[in-house]
């Protein structure tokens, strides 16, 4: 008899779990967001690997490739109340139109992606009253300053900065959370919301995509886990869709011992959720095109760099670049005709440091 009762009992909060999802999700429908997509793979030998997708509008939007040693003196790009900061760690990152760190990695392993989210409100600056940084260089304060997600999250805690929005050159705003992983299988969240920082902090939060907020994409999610993949899989290319699919695909996907392997898994993972390249929507005008695709090797301290507009996926290894404060600061335009592929750092040439989006 008690059995029975604790069957039901589960089952009809298994149908509120599943009721709560759908309300979730059809609110979510109305809130298709300029596209992205994150995964953090983990592999047959334990090692971690994070792939993101970039879906933008602007198909004709610069994206570069950047090298930045440890020692540099960096601010908040929008002066007067700026914070200042001296670079902890090198790193190697993509700049989006010269003026946003948009992804990349440091040489202690630490990943950054940033993601566009329609719901970003960061607080006003008089409001919070904090030390202002650039949302184009919010990123690459993290990857500058610490060396894993915990060390992150601690500082984060306090909630130490306020984040200046800008709009992009294209003239959409540059509105975005941003996660954060490492070797050790770590990973963050971190959006803001109505003026306030919040951060999802643990090794489960392993799939990201847009809009709506993260508490919602898990429980849309949460939906589709009673449903079961092999069965039905929501097939659009809307965030909330391409978070199922992508959610399904690493679970299902083996650990690969292998590590080329594993490079290809976690590529095609990002494949499988990306945009056809010039889809656009009169009536969704935030539905974007993948333009390219990043992978990072946490352990290995390799990454991949794949390009739609120009498919030949490239690298860096970071134990082959100087990083220590006699370093220099290098670049690499992407997407050009003569772009073949493969390792790619004894092409990077010296450059000045581009300036961050300021309003």
């Amino acid at each position: 008899m008690e059995h029975r009762h604790q069957g039901r009992a589960a089952g009809r909060a298994r149908s509120r779990r599943a009721a709560a999802g759908i309300a979730v999700l059809a609110s979510a429908i109305a809130l298709q967001a300029d596209a992205c997509t994150r995964v953090l793979y983990e592999t047959g030998t334990g090692n971690y690997m994070t792939g993101r997708n970039m879906d933008w509008s602007d198909m004709k939007a610069q994206m570069d490739l950047w090298v930045f040693p440890r020692g540099m003196q960096r601010n908040g790009g929008v002066g007067k109340g700026s914070a200042t900061w001296t670079s902890k760690y090198g790193s190697v990152i993509i700049s989006v139109y010269d003026s946003l760190t948009s992804d990349g990695v440091n040489e202690a392993g630490l990943a950054g992606n940033m993601l566009y989210l329609a719901e970003s409100d960061y607080g006003g600056a008089k409001k919070r009253g904090k030390p202002l940084i650039s949302v184009g260089a919010w990123l690459q304060y993290m990857l500058d300053n610490y060396g894993s997600v915990a060390e992150a999250v601690a500082a984060m805690g306090s909630d130490p900065l306020t984040v200046v929005p800008a709009k992009a050159p294209n003239g959409a705003p540059a509105l975005v959370h941003l996660s954060l992983s490492d070797p050790s299988g770590d990973s963050a969240i971190l959006e803001f919301i109505d003026g306030k920082l919040n951060i999802h902090h643990g090794r489960q939060y392993q799939v990201m995509a847009n809009s709506p907020v993260y508490d919602q994409q898990m429980a849309i999610n949460s939906y589709w886990d009673l449903i079961g993949g092999e069965n039905f899989l929501p097939g659009t290319i809307s965030a909330p869709d391409r978070y199922v699919r992508a959610s399904y695909a690493l679970k299902t996907s083996p650990k690969f011992k292998d590590r080329r392997a594993a490079v290809a898994s976690i590529f095609s993972q990002m494949r499988g959720v990306s945009t056809p390249l010039g889809m656009s929507d009169p009536d969704k005008p935030n539905i974007a095109p993948t333009l390219w695709r990043s992978v990072t090797d946490h352990e290995s301290k390799r990454y991949y760099f794949d390009s739609v507009i120009n498919p030949a996926v490239l690298w860096v290894d970071l134990d082959k670049l100087e990083l220590s404060p006699n370093g220099k600061v290098l670049t690499l335009r992407l997407n050009a005709p003569d772009d073949a592929g493969g390792e790619v750092s004894g092409k990077l040439t010296s450059a000045e440091p581009f300036k961050f989006i300021a309003p």
